[in-house]
């Protein structure tokens, strides 16, 4: 094969090389999974060898897509949104996206300002885990230029959106269930704002054990604060100041359980012996903790992967009728709650 000395590498040349279709080659170059991977080692030897760049832009213009995807988290310090990422992009990837990550700390301004940057880079769609108390009105105007978005982790108030999360409120009564009938009758409800549904969910799982229970609710060992590890140290200071504590604690998750432990302990009490502790989530960290934490398990990985596959079937279909997933939670007794 000759080509003008200096001239760009195209993808017919590559195909004519490999002796593949371009068809062939234009699946291979946006990794689409239905090549064998006999061909598709054969077409990226040959691409390498002869020094292809693949013109995404040029491809974009033709399509009228990107082939990226944006998503936002509140805070991808906790492992339970990293681990919700790899189940993003363990479907993505193998449809051929690439994905733009950022992060709101749970800031409506940063989120409103993602969302902006995220359509200037021309995304096909987004997974938008919104901050808390997030308004409709941003959603509905980017869904009105019908850009694709799917919800996840968070509800947002009226909105008709594609949506992934947890039964929340079932894994608050699993929680306060397990720690009720380990003899705690008064039990503090620490962290998350309460502005956010995830909150609200909660809160409402907890009361109704309470109800079902036949015992009263004590509001003021419900202790609102950032869903952060330093929101559970500071929500277990507010607690122990109003005096004798209560001998379990449920928290919002479990970076908050890991802040309500190491505050427990800075204040000579021992977590899962004097006072029990569950969280929610199950996070890597949750098992190597000291005690190890009783925790609700919320299937990040399978949040992920079910809120990409939304996605793509929405940017194939923007009229496809809105979805909602809701998985069901799951105790992980660990000994943080058997003392």
């Amino acid at each position: 094969m000759k080509r003008k000395k200096g001239s760009r590498v195209t993808l017919k040349d590559v195909a004519e090389h490999a002796g593949v279709s371009l068809a062939t080659a234009s699946l291979i170059v946006r990794n689409s999974p239905n090549v064998s991977d006999k061909t598709r080692k054969k077409v990226l030897a040959v691409m390498d060898e002869l020094g292809y760049v693949y013109d995404r832009l040029a491809a974009n213009l033709r399509s009228k897509r990107s082939f990226t995807v944006g998503v936002i988290f509140t805070d991808i310090g906790n492992t339970f949104f990293a681990n919700l990422l790899k189940g993003v992009n363990a479907v993505l990837e193998a449809e051929g996206y690439t994905v733009l990550l950022g992060t709101t700390f749970d800031s409506d301004e940063k989120q409103v300002k993602l969302l902006s940057t995220m359509l200037e880079h021309r995304v096909d769609g987004i997974i938008l885990c919104p901050v808390s108390g997030s308004s409709k009105e941003p959603i509905e105007r980017i869904r009105k230029q019908e850009i694709p978005i799917v919800t996840a982790v968070r509800e947002i108030d009226h909105l008709d959106c594609d949506y992934v999360g947890i039964h929340y409120s079932n894994g608050a009564k699993l929680a306060v269930n397990h720690l009720l009938e380990n003899g705690h009758n008064q039990i503090a409800f620490i962290g998350g704002r309460m502005e956010s549904t995830a909150w609200q969910q909660r809160v409402n799982g907890y009361r109704e054990a309470f109800r079902q229970a036949g015992l009263e609710v004590n509001p003021s060992i419900i202790i609102s604060t950032a869903p952060t590890r330093e929101g559970g140290s500071n929500g277990v200071r507010t607690l122990l100041s109003q005096g004798t504590p209560p001998k379990a604690v449920f928290c919002f998750n479990d970076l908050v359980a890991l802040g309500v432990m190491e505050s427990l302990r800075q204040s000579g009490l021992i977590p899962g012996k004097d006072i029990a502790v569950v969280g929610f989530d199950n996070i890597p960290e949750a098992e190597m903790t000291n005690p190890p934490l009783t925790t609700v398990s919320s299937f990040a990985h399978q949040i992920g992967s079910n809120a990409a596959t939304l996605l793509h079937k929405r940017i194939l279909n923007v009229e496809r009728p809105t979805e909602r997933i809701i998985l069901d939670p799951e105790l992980i007794v660990r000994d943080s709650s058997l003392g």
